[in-house]
Order: C-alpha cells, then structure tokens, then sequence
C-alpha cells in the first residue's frame, strides 16, 4: 500500500436496483488516496453499475458515496476530481485527437494555454503523438482505447476510473496502457474493473471481488490467494469417458494429498510442497488404470480465489 489509509472514496451500503433486478446489493467499502483499486467479477456482476454510481452517473438506490479530496476535506462538488474512461470509447469521429482534447478541456474550463500544454503531455505519453491531427474515427482500436484515457486525464483529476482498460486491446497496446496506469499510481488514485484475473492480479494494491452485486471480499491480491491456503495447485487431466467414475482414484490420492478435488475428467490437487509429490501422484494414477492425459503444476490465482469462495469460475 502507497499511503497512510486516507480515504478518498467511501461506498456506505451502496445498492441500485433496475426495476426487479438488483445490480449492487449493500456494498461498503473504503478506497485509499494513491492506491490501484480493483473490482473484480464476471460480467454482470455489478462492477460498471457501482463505476457509475461513483461517477455520478446512476443515483444509488440506497446507501451513500462520500468523496475527500487530496487533502482530506469532504467534496460535494465531484466533476473536476474524477476522470473516467469508459467501457466503450467515446469520441467525436470527425474531430481530430488534438481537436478532442482541447473540447473536453474546454467543457472543465482549462485556459487554452493548459489545455495545448497537457495535449501535447498525454498524447506523448500514450504514442499518439504522431496522430495528433487525425480523426479519431481514422485511428486503430487501440488508440481509441489510447485516446480515451487522454480524454479521461484531460483535466489532471486526482481519482481515475478505468472500466475494462485493457479490453479490445492488441498486445503492444495492452503493455504501453498498464505501463502507463502503474506509473499514473504514483501521483492518483485509480479505481479500474475488470474480469481479467491477471490484469487485476498485476496491477491492484487491493481487489474487491463482486458477485451477483455483492461484496464478497476486499484485500490484497497475495493475501487472497493465501486466504484459501498456501500451496501449489497441481491440475491434471485424464483420457476417460464420461460415464467413468473416478471417485476411486481421488479418494486413494485424499490419503497423500491435503486437498483433492475432482468434476468430469479433471482432478485438482492442492498441497504445500507439492513438486515433491507429483512423481507419487502420477504414479498412483497409473497404478489405478487411468491414462493422464494432461498435467499443469501452478500457484493459486485469483480465479482460485473466486471458485472457493463462489463454487464456480470466473467467467461462467
């Protein structure tokens, strides 16, 4: 953690429901001035639902968002302290990127003079330099994800949110806009979501983890992933059918392994040490008649995380 636990962001059992449909369901939570701050959750889970009631977007249905600016005095007035880069890009396609700039500075009453200078900053920043007198509606996906978080920073906010950053990104694309929100950590508080494991895993001081609009835990990425136990993962895929039982084989590894879990042709072991066991592993698999098709050795990750806490993967 980057800070001294000042809050700038407080969420007080935050709910909104949509007609009979609950989309945050009493969500309290603090975020900390200079932080990278992550929502985590499948799709639907009420991540972009709770950006926009941060945002100012959505009303809450009920509970209440307090905001403190960068020297913990309480704001009411939020539009110059948060900038936001959507899920989906918005721009003016036949405006140019410079031309873009200097609108939305404009639209936060920037002089000319600040709007020019840090124009010129961020497009720097994000490689579009080059493409500063082009359409915007001429530009690759990636720089209109580029370009958003331009727009987004226009006017220097203390808090940024990200929703799905990376998303609909190339791979050079997607190393220059985490290089550029870690090094943005530095100076603001960011708040991105995601249902991206390894972007949450590798850019958040701390994770939320959502679902079905509820809160279900709040903590650091490492301490997460040892808050189900410490130990390597050990996944290994066997050649049977679907009417094979393998019951029998999972019950006899039970007696060397702390943790063993099997569905269809799959069993997952977790154990402290467990390289040391997997020549006994494999070997017990084979001495039962079954054939392994496949075998991955692995840490915990956050989708670990998630199936334990909600039964079921990420993404389903």
């Amino acid at each position: 953690m980057k800070n001294n636990y000042h809050s700038v962001i407080r969420l007080s059992n935050l709910s909104k429901r949509f007609a009979d449909v609950t989309a945050v369901d009493g969500l309290s939570l603090d975020i900390f001035k200079g932080e990278v701050f992550g929502f985590l959750g499948p799709n639907g889970a009420g991540k972009t639902t709770t950006i926009n009631m941060i945002c100012g977007i959505y009303p809450p249905s009920e509970g209440e968002i307090l905001f403190w600016d960068d020297k913990g005095i309480k704001k009411q007035d939020i539009k110059t302290l948060i900038g936001i880069c959507p899920q989906e890009n918005i721009f003016w396609p036949k405006l140019s990127c410079e031309e873009q700039l200097n609108f939305v500075g404009n639209m936060y009453g920037m002089s000319a003079k600040s709007v020019k200078s840090r124009s010129k900053e961020l497009l720097h920043m994000l490689g579009l330099e080059e493409k500063s007198k082009a359409l915007a509606s001429k530009l690759s996906g990636g720089m209109k994800r580029r370009l958003n978080l331009c727009l987004a920073l226009i006017h220097d906010p203390e808090i940024l949110v990200l929703d799905e950053p990376e998303a609909g990104l190339d791979p050079q694309s997607r190393i220059l806009v985490r290089n550029f929100i870690k090094s943005m950590a530095q100076e603001k508080t960011i708040i991105l979501t995601t249902h991206n494991m390894d972007e949450a895993d590798r850019m958040a001081d701390r994770v939320a983890i959502i679902d079905h609009g509820k809160l279900l835990l709040v903590e650091t990425p490492e301490k997460m992933k040892k808050s189900i136990g410490e130990g390597d993962i050990l996944e290994i895929v066997l050649d049977i059918t679907d009417k094979d039982d393998i019951s029998t084989i999972t019950n006899a590894l039970r007696k060397i392994c702390d943790q063993v879990k099997s569905s269809a042709d799959k069993i997952i072991i977790k154990s402290k040490n467990l390289i040391e066991s997997v020549s006994e592993i494999t070997n017990r698999i084979k001495e039962h008649g079954y054939i392994i098709k496949e075998i991955t050795l692995r840490e915990n990750t956050l989708e670990d995380v998630f199936i334990y806490l909600t039964g079921r993967k990420l993404r389903q």
